[in-house]
């Protein structure tokens, strides 16, 4: 499970793109608190302090508990704006969360138990088609990561959201379709290599009839 991340704030007075500049230019990024049927608060956190978090991993899927002067307030980042040629945290969105609120995060995928694939073993390739799931689950108990075994899977296998087992509290928010996770596919010189040994076959020759002379 995700470990609950705390950061401290300061409420916004002032709104616009001046502020917000100006806030920059002191080290903080502004952001906003909002859901659960309250009206949205303006706050602005330091951007070094929010740098420290982003780079835990698991910011994006963490209950983070924003402390706006002496109030905490459970929360989970939902969005955060970066500059395009600096990567600066410009904005952050937080969605107000109850203790037993019901979350939809992504959670990243790891997949374990590599040198256990017959598959990956004859030189086979995991082509990865989800690197991350988007998971229902208990706003107290969002899981760090999802981990997928290897073991056993030839080329040609694919892995399907049926057949992870999620953890305790957890489901998948796509519920129409089995999707797929990943496949072993095989290499792409097993592929050419194939392709020659056919392209190399030797064709049946036809053996040309032959015509008996009038003479004999």
């Amino acid at each position: 499970m995700s470990d609950q991340l705390t950061l401290s704030a300061e409420a916004r007075e002032r709104a616009g793109k001046g502020a917000s500049r100006a806030l920059r230019n002191e080290g903080r990024v502004p952001a906003v608190i909002y859901g659960s049927n309250e009206a949205p608060a303006s706050i602005h956190v330091e951007e070094k302090a929010l740098m420290k978090l982003l780079h835990t991993g698991h910011f994006m899927n963490s209950v983070v508990m924003v402390d706006v002067g002496g109030t905490s307030v459970r929360t989970l980042p939902k969005d955060v704006a970066f500059h395009p040629v600096t990567d600066r945290p410009l904005h952050v969105d937080f969605l107000r969360i109850t203790r037993d609120a019901k979350v939809t995060v992504g959670v990243p995928v790891r997949f374990e138990n590599e040198e256990a694939s017959p598959g990956l073993k004859r030189g086979g390739v995991l082509n990865v088609v989800r690197h991350e799931l988007e998971l229902t689950s208990d706003a107290a108990h969002i899981p760090d990561e999802i981990v997928i075994d290897l073991t056993g899977l030839e080329v040609g296998d694919s892995i399907h959201i049926s057949a992870v087992t999620l953890p305790e509290g957890a489901e998948s928010a796509i519920t129409d379709r089995d999707f797929t996770i990943a496949t072993i596919v095989a290499p792409s010189a097993l592929k050419s290599s194939e392709g020659e040994e056919d392209e190399g076959a030797p064709e049946s020759a036809e053996v040309p009839a032959t015509r008996q002379s009038s003479d004999d």
